[in-house]
């Protein structure tokens, strides 16, 4: 087993103090001084690791988008019954990250706390997360749906059902009229998901009717 360097451990201290400062009391909370008096490190030392505030921002962003990746992976491991069961699969996984790790979901999907093209990195663990959508789509697309061509809007569609759902759980409305129980709020996604399958398993999402004939 490969030891861990100290400078490693330095660096991993410094996203956790991050993440939990983000979680604890908000982005506008963040900055290189706080986040250093909280890993309990010198005021410099976060400056070994990252260039300034967008640079640990960018880092939880590549943490956040590795850890969705392997979930969306892991939720294509079993074999389905059906491509619909596939995509409830992929909406738990999804929505299941957003839900635990909420400091990383609310930075990833924003340009303007972190341009990715400036870190190389995290934009290739955005697109391998991705990634993991456009295979699920493609599967669906195969089977003969009526998206042949408009694997696209159908991407725009699953991701749209996940990610609204999330973001409504986490930060809007859905915040505070669901239930705080850990079971009735899963229960509740299920739901959401087990309906937005029931339509892609009934054709009422078919390509040819949302595009128009």
């Amino acid at each position: 087993m490969a030891m861990t360097k100290p400078d490693d451990d330095l660096r991993a201290r410094i996203l956790r103090a991050s993440v939990t400062l983000i979680d604890e009391q908000g982005l506008g909370s963040l900055s290189m001084r706080e986040v250093a008096r909280r890993a309990g490190v010198s005021h410099q030392a976060p400056y070994h690791h990252f260039e300034d505030r967008a640079a640990i921002l960018a880092a939880i962003c590549e943490e956040g988008f590795d850890e969705l990746q392997r979930r969306m992976k892991d939720a294509q491991v079993s074999a389905p019954k059906t491509v619909g069961e596939l995509f409830e699969r992929c909406g738990h996984a999804y929505v299941g990250f957003a839900l635990t790790y909420p400091a990383h979901f609310r930075i990833m999907f924003r340009p303007e706390l972190v341009e990715m093209a400036k870190f190389p990195e995290a934009q290739c663990k955005a697109e391998a997360a991705f990634a993991q959508l456009v295979q699920v789509v493609g599967r669906y697309a195969a089977e003969g749906r009526g998206w042949q061509g408009k694997e696209q809007a159908l991407i725009s569609l699953c991701w749209s059902v996940s990610h609204g759902l999330a973001s409504l759980l986490l930060d809007g409305p859905l915040r505070v009229k669901q239930p705080e129980a850990t079971a009735q709020l899963e229960k509740h996604v299920t739901d959401v998901l087990r309906a937005f399958r029931v339509m892609v398993e009934a054709g009422l999402t078919r390509g040819d009717e949302a595009g128009g004939r």
